[in-house]
C-alpha cells in the first residue's frame, strides 16, 4: 500500500469534499435569477440591515449585582432612583447603576447601606455630593453656580450684538467720490505729460 504524504492526502480530502459539495447542490437550491433574485437580494440586504440594528443598539446593561439587591422592594425601587441619578466617577456619563466599575459598585452599596439605616432620599444624596461634589450628579442642582453656567452664552451673546451695533455706528462713512473738473484733469493730463 502506498504511503500518502501529508501534503496529498489534504488535497484528495480537499478534492472530496468539493466533489460532494457539487453533487449535493441541486437546481433547486442554486439562487434564483431575474426579478426573482432581485427580490431575494431585497430580503436578504433588510436581514442584514435588522440584525445589524439588533447589534448596535444600546442594550441596558444593568450593573446591579444580585448580592447588591436589596430584600425590600420598597428600599430597592428607591436606591434604583438615587442611582439613576449619581454619575459614576470614573465612566462619567453613565450612572451608578449602569457602571460595572469598581467605585460605582462601592457607591450602590453605599446608597443602599444608607437607606436601610433609615436615611432620606434626600440625606443620601447629601451624603455622597459631601464626599464626591456636585459633579457626582446627572442632574445638578440649582445654585448660583449652575445660574451663571447657563446664563453665561447668552449673557455673552447680549454683550457680542451690543459690540457689534457700536462698531457699526462708529465706523466713518465714505463720501462718494467727486468728479473731477475740466480744470482739474486738464492739469492731470498736462502732468502725465499726454
Amino acid at each position: 500500500m502506498a504511503r500518502l504524504l501529508p501534503g496529498s492526502w489534504v488535497s484528495g480530502l480537499v478534492g472530496s469534499l468539493k466533489l460532494d459539495w457539487r453533487r449535493s447542490v441541486r437546481p433547486a437550491d442554486l439562487p434564483p435569477r431575474g426579478r426573482d433574485a432581485r427580490q431575494d437580494r431585497g430580503g436578504r440586504v433588510a436581514l442584514v440591515f435588522a440584525l445589524l440594528i439588533a447589534f448596535l443598539t444600546p442594550i441596558q446593561a444593568l450593573a446591579v449585582n444580585p448580592d447588591e439587591v436589596l430584600s425590600d422592594p420598597v428600599l430597592e425601587q428607591r436606591a434604583r432612583q438615587i442611582s439613576a441619578q449619581l454619575r459614576c466617577m470614573v465612566c462619567q456619563n453613565q450612572s451608578i447603576d449602569d457602571s460595572n466599575a469598581e467605585l460605582a459598585k462601592d457607591l450602590r452599596v453605599l446608597v443602599r447601606q444608607r437607606l436601610t439605616d433609615g436615611d432620606t432620599d434626600g440625606q443620601v444624596i447629601d451624603y455622597v455630593v459631601s464626599r464626591y461634589g456636585e459633579f457626582v450628579l446627572l442632574n445638578p442642582r440649582l445654585s448660583t453656580k449652575t445660574i451663571i453656567l447657563w446664563a453665561m452664552p447668552i449673557g455673552l451673546l447680549i454683550v457680542g450684538i451690543f459690540a457689534l451695533i457700536i462698531f457699526v455706528r462708529s465706523r466713518p462713512t465714505r463720501r462718494p467720490a467727486e468728479v473731477l473738473s475740466a480744470e482739474e484733469k486738464a492739469k492731470i493730463d498736462e502732468l502725465l505729460g499726454q
